[in-house]
Parts: C-alpha cells; sequence; structure tokens
C-alpha cells in the first residue's frame, strides 16, 4: 500500500511540475506578444510620423518657393532659337522604298487579332448549312 501512495504522491508532483511548467512557457509567451505589440506600435508611430513629414516637405508651395528661390529660371523669348547645322542627323531609314510600313502592318495585325468576330481557333465556327438546319427545326 505504501508504493501505491508514493506512486500517487509522485505522480502529483509530477502533474504539478509539468503544470508550472506550462504556465511559465505561457507568461514567456504573453510577455513575448506584448513586447511584439509594442514594437508594432512604435512602428506604426513612426511611420505616421514620417507621413505627415512627407506631406509637409512635398507641398506644392513649399516646392514652389523653393525652386523660386534654387533655380535660376527666366521666362522664355520667342526668339530662342537654334540653326539647323546643331540639330541632329536624321536617323537612317530601315525600310525599303516602296516597302510597306513596319508599324503600320503591327497596328492592322493587333487590330486584326482584337476583331470580336475572329475565330481563336479553339473553337470552329459553325457551319452554314447547321444554322439554317437549326433554324428549319424551330
Amino acid at each position: 500500500m505504501r508504493i501505491l501512495h508514493f506512486l500517487v504522491i509522485g505522480m502529483l508532483v509530477f502533474a504539478a511540475a509539468y503544470v508550472y511548467r506550462i504556465k511559465m512557457e505561457s507568461t514567456a509567451r504573453t510577455e513575448r506578444v506584448l513586447r511584439l505589440n509594442a514594437e508594432i506600435r512604435e512602428q506604426r508611430d513612426a511611420i505616421a510620423s514620417l507621413r505627415a513629414e512627407w506631406a509637409r516637405l512635398d507641398a506644392p508651395l513649399r516646392l514652389q518657393g523653393l525652386a523660386e528661390r534654387h533655380l535660376p529660371l527666366k521666362p522664355i523669348n520667342a526668339t530662342q532659337y537654334d540653326s539647323l547645322k546643331n540639330l541632329p542627323e536624321r536617323p537612317p531609314n530601315f525600310t525599303r522604298p516602296g516597302a510597306r510600313d513596319p508599324i503600320g502592318a503591327m497596328i492592322d495585325t493587333i487590330e486584326a487579332a482584337a476583331d470580336p468576330d475572329a475565330a481563336t481557333g479553339s473553337v470552329q465556327p459553325p457551319a452554314p448549312d447547321a444554322e439554317q438546319a437549326t433554324g428549319d427545326q424551330q
């Protein structure tokens, strides 16, 4: 009988130690969650202050004042022009004379592909005889 009592007491001590360990783990995890929530709150506050500072720095009136103060811009005169000799050379023409415009051909291809009446190839267009046969039956 004494052995049974010792076994029961041992089981109770083991159960108490196990419950205590679970409680300590849960307390540690709760503290970690609280720390993470505090860090999240700090990061959100930092983001909010950075957004407010960005809005202040990006204000159109402030930017206009800075541009007027620091950029030496002057109004454009109608007489400001450059001579033709300073223009860059015309790029070479890679198409043969009389050949079709390659960009126009691309546009035509795109328009043909976007045609809603065009068959995609996955479904065969109905035969004209089949349409008439179904129309005659009704």
